[in-house]
């Protein structure tokens, strides 16, 4: 009928048109998906439930204030982290390494993009970070095992090229030269998961068996790390302290509990989300957002037993 618009007839109708129709009209909220970078073993399968779950708690209600959905794209065992099947207008990422091929993709799909953690290597110096402070981290956690009288301390990093993993060796480096300690550390394939704890290890106490300290950044390497200890009936933390980085799930249940640090993921999930909501609106050139100061959350796997 002349003079009918198409808002007529979706009206009478009673079709209420979905967010990809909406938004070509400029009326809808923006999507944005919340991914991971680490492989399965991390953050899949008992992890579920850790670092990207946290994260996702407090972006969801966040992404929502600022006008945002969010959904959660969580890692699969088949390695498929396709985003053809749905539309976002913005990604969370978690921790990619350098090279990374998801965060390649979205870049070439021309998705504005921010890391939570600075992007490893140098590929991708443009992509706005939220920066975890990682070297705080792992400055406060060696400190820590000094303090509670270890003095042979070994380091267990994951393979990738992740900056998390780059700036601890570095902290480490730093603490060895000044302790004068034997430089300690073995890189470990993450997605090995709990059974590349056990191996790393395995080879680490079997080559200097002085080591009395193991500093694991991976939770889920971590885990296996304390496995293979007990097989070999070492006990912890009488013979040997353990601490890792993330204080999740894994190490909260671990037998006996993991040191670690709180990494303020509830305040790094708002930051991530205002810098997100500010470089899709374009009303920012801002890079880098710093997260909160790390706090130790000390346990049993570093008690000392000094009297």
């Amino acid at each position: 009928m002349p003079g009918t618009t198409m808002a007529d007839v979706t009206k009478v109708l009673g079709w209420q048109p979905g967010r990809l129709t909406q938004s070509r009209h400029g009326e809808a909220s923006r999507m944005v998906a919340l991914m991971s970078s680490m492989p399965y073993a991390v953050a899949g399968g008992p992890s579920r439930l850790g670092f990207m779950m946290e994260v996702a708690s407090v972006a969801a209600g966040c992404a929502l204030e600022q006008g945002m959905a969010m959904v959660l794209v969580p890692p699969l065992e088949s390695g498929q982290r396709s985003l053809d099947f749905m539309s976002v207008d913005g990604v969370l990422l978690i921790e990619p390494a350098a090279n990374d091929k998801l965060l390649m993709d979205l870049t070439v799909r021309g998705l504005p993009v921010v890391s939570i953690g600075k992007p490893g290597g140098h590929g991708f110096n443009t992509v706005p970070y939220v920066d975890l402070r990682p070297g705080d981290s792992v400055q406060l956690l060696l400190e820590h095992l000094q303090a509670q009288g270890a003095r042979q301390i070994a380091m267990i990093l994951g393979a990738a090229e992740r900056d998390s993993y780059a700036q601890a060796e570095a902290a480490y480096q730093r603490m060895a030269h000044l302790m004068r300690m034997e430089y300690r550390v073995l890189r470990v394939d993450d997605a090995l998961g709990e059974a590349g704890g056990r191996d790393a290890a395995r080879q680490l106490l079997a080559s200097y068996p002085q080591i009395d300290a193991l500093l694991v950044l991976v939770d889920v390497l971590a885990v296996g790390v304390m496995q293979h200890v007990h097989q070999i009936g070492l006990r912890v933390p009488h013979d040997i302290k353990i601490a890792t980085r993330y204080d999740g799930m894994r190490a909260r249940t671990c037998e006996p509990a993991l040191t670690a640090v709180n990494l303020h993921l509830d305040q790094v999930a708002r930051l991530a989300i205002d810098l997100l909501a500010e470089h899709l609106r374009g009303v920012s050139v801002r890079q880098v957002a710093q997260a909160p100061m790390p706090e130790l959350v000390a346990r049993a796997s570093t008690k000392s037993l000094a009297r």
